[in-house]
Protein backbone atom coordinates (compact mmCIF):
# COMPACT_ATOMS: atom_id res chain seq x y z
CA UNK A 1 0.00 0.00 0.00
CA UNK A 2 1.10 3.56 -0.69
CA UNK A 3 2.73 5.46 2.14
CA UNK A 4 3.10 8.96 0.70
CA UNK A 5 0.31 11.45 0.32
CA UNK A 6 1.20 12.07 -3.33
CA UNK A 7 1.19 8.36 -4.19
CA UNK A 8 -2.24 7.96 -2.60
CA UNK A 9 -3.50 10.85 -4.72
CA UNK A 10 -1.88 9.33 -7.81
CA UNK A 11 -3.76 6.07 -7.19
CA UNK A 12 -7.06 7.94 -6.89
CA UNK A 13 -6.50 10.06 -9.99
CA UNK A 14 -5.25 7.19 -12.15
CA UNK A 15 -8.32 5.13 -11.22
CA UNK A 16 -10.59 8.02 -12.23
CA UNK A 17 -8.72 8.39 -15.52
CA UNK A 18 -8.92 4.64 -16.15
CA UNK A 19 -12.69 4.66 -15.71
CA UNK A 20 -13.08 7.71 -17.94
CA UNK A 21 -10.93 6.14 -20.68
CA UNK A 22 -12.85 2.87 -20.44
CA UNK A 23 -16.18 4.71 -20.77
CA UNK A 24 -15.01 6.68 -23.83
CA UNK A 25 -13.61 3.57 -25.53
CA UNK A 26 -16.77 1.57 -24.85
CA UNK A 27 -18.98 4.38 -26.17
CA UNK A 28 -16.94 4.63 -29.37
CA UNK A 29 -17.10 0.85 -29.87
CA UNK A 30 -20.88 0.94 -29.46
CA UNK A 31 -21.16 3.63 -32.14
CA UNK A 32 -18.90 1.63 -34.47
CA UNK A 33 -21.20 -1.39 -34.08
CA UNK A 34 -24.21 0.83 -34.71
CA UNK A 35 -22.57 2.13 -37.91
CA UNK A 36 -21.68 -1.38 -39.09
CA UNK A 37 -25.30 -2.51 -38.63
CA UNK A 38 -26.66 0.46 -40.62
CA UNK A 39 -27.77 -0.28 -44.17
CA UNK A 40 -29.07 3.22 -45.04
CA UNK A 41 -26.35 5.22 -46.84
CA UNK A 42 -27.47 8.70 -45.70
CA UNK A 43 -27.72 7.67 -42.07
CA UNK A 44 -24.37 5.88 -42.29
CA UNK A 45 -22.65 8.97 -43.72
CA UNK A 46 -24.05 11.12 -40.90
CA UNK A 47 -23.03 8.55 -38.30
CA UNK A 48 -19.56 8.16 -39.84
CA UNK A 49 -18.75 11.80 -39.05
CA UNK A 50 -19.55 11.28 -35.38
CA UNK A 51 -17.68 7.98 -35.17
CA UNK A 52 -14.60 9.35 -36.95
CA UNK A 53 -14.55 12.27 -34.52
CA UNK A 54 -14.76 9.90 -31.54
CA UNK A 55 -11.93 7.75 -32.90
CA UNK A 56 -9.77 10.85 -33.48
CA UNK A 57 -10.34 11.99 -29.91
CA UNK A 58 -9.38 8.56 -28.56
CA UNK A 59 -6.15 8.67 -30.56
CA UNK A 60 -5.41 12.25 -29.48
CA UNK A 61 -5.76 11.29 -25.82
CA UNK A 62 -3.61 8.15 -26.29
CA UNK A 63 -6.46 5.82 -25.39
CA UNK A 64 -5.82 3.98 -28.65
CA UNK A 65 -2.79 4.12 -30.95
CA UNK A 66 -2.95 6.56 -33.86
CA UNK A 67 -2.37 3.77 -36.41
CA UNK A 68 -5.28 1.77 -34.98
CA UNK A 69 -7.46 4.87 -35.26
CA UNK A 70 -6.45 5.34 -38.89
CA UNK A 71 -7.14 1.67 -39.68
CA UNK A 72 -10.58 1.83 -38.03
CA UNK A 73 -11.55 5.02 -39.85
CA UNK A 74 -10.34 3.60 -43.16
CA UNK A 75 -12.34 0.39 -42.78
CA UNK A 76 -15.46 2.30 -41.77
CA UNK A 77 -15.09 4.74 -44.69
CA UNK A 78 -14.74 1.78 -47.04
CA UNK A 79 -17.91 0.26 -45.59
CA UNK A 80 -19.89 3.51 -45.89
CA UNK A 81 -18.75 4.03 -49.49
CA UNK A 82 -19.76 0.46 -50.40
CA UNK A 83 -23.37 1.09 -49.37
Amino acid sequence: MANHKSSKKRIRSSEAKRLRNRYQLKTARTFVKKLRNTSDKEEAEKLYGEVASMIDKLAKRNIIHSNKAANNKSKLAKYVNSL
